[in-house]
């Protein structure tokens, strides 16, 4: 017998289930919102990473994953009277129309633009920071830096990425790419300097500093440095069980000398891994 296909409102009725006080799952009754956290970071970095290996199938599975967390914030929200799915979703269909009048000219979902003309996306960008500016001021005042809003938990080179951005937003910034080379240089002397005291926090300060300083560079020639650097931490995985292969076709990592994991680790890279 053939099961018909769920829906939201199905997921929405499984969540109620599982959070029901009496006949519910234990270990989702004891959940809050700080518990759930790690879960939700956990989902969107898998999401990402079936993302990146083109796993379609797995993607289906990740992405439902991570749907289910937002249904599960909207359940305790629901039950704490702060807020459910569908409030979720009003905010977030209200902002979009706000945010994108090419495209909803009225700020009404029905309205549409005239086909005819084909907004510039410079333009969009910058009508895109004025809509976010005059929320911003609309909101109750409070002192508010320039970085605030920019997250504390996201990872650390994206993060540095955004931070760097919003500085030079106004104006703090290297005028060319020479001036942010130069400054690596110095980054890289200043850890160099630290090689003899061996002072591990001033060490790995330094170390902070020069990862801080490639991340600008990566901004100013427009890379994102945590798309790079998952780029190559997967080229190294390739070549590396490239190399473990070899090893074991030797009978294993004592039988191969450096020099030879190195002939295997150049091989890798001239096939293209």
């Amino acid at each position: 017998m053939m099961i018909a296909q769920y829906g939201l409102e199905q997921l929405l009725y499984t969540m109620q289930r599982l959070r029901n006080p009496q006949t519910g799952c234990p270990w989702d009754l004891r959940q809050d919102f700080a518990s759930i956290l790690p879960h939700t970071l956990e989902e969107a970095y898998e999401v990402a990473d079936a993302i990146e290996r083109q796993d379609w199938p797995h993607l289906e599975e990740e992405l439902g994953d991570l749907l289910f967390q937002v249904i599960f914030y909207g359940q305790m929200g629901a039950e704490q009277g702060r807020f459910d799915l569908s409030s979720i979703i009003h905010r977030l269909v209200e902002k979009l129309i706000r945010r994108h009048p090419h495209v909803f000219p009225d700020g009404t979902l029905t309205s549409e633009r005239d086909p005819s003309i084909t907004p510039q996306e410079s333009e969009v960008n910058i009508r895109w920071d004025e809509i976010k500016a005059a929320e911003k001021a609309a909101k109750p005042a409070q002192i508010e830096r320039l970085l605030d809003d920019v997250p504390v938990t996201l990872p650390a080179l994206t993060r540095a990425l955004k931070l760097q951005k919003k500085a030079s937003s106004v104006g703090f910034d290297w005028p060319d790419i020479h001036g942010v080379l130069d400054k690596i240089r110095e980054e890289l002397d200043e850890v160099e300097a630290e090689f003899e005291g061996m002072d591990s926090q001033r060490l790995e300060d330094e170390i902070g500093d020069a990862l801080f300083a490639i991340t600008n560079l990566a901004r100013h020639l427009k890379v994102d440095p945590e798309v790079a650097l998952r780029g190559t931490n997967e080229r190294f995985y390739q070549r590396f069980s490239f190399v473990e292969d070899a090893a074991e076709e030797a009978g294993g990592f004592s039988q191969l000398e450096l020099e030879h994991m190195d002939a295997a680790w150049d091989e890798a890279k001239r096939r293209g891994k």
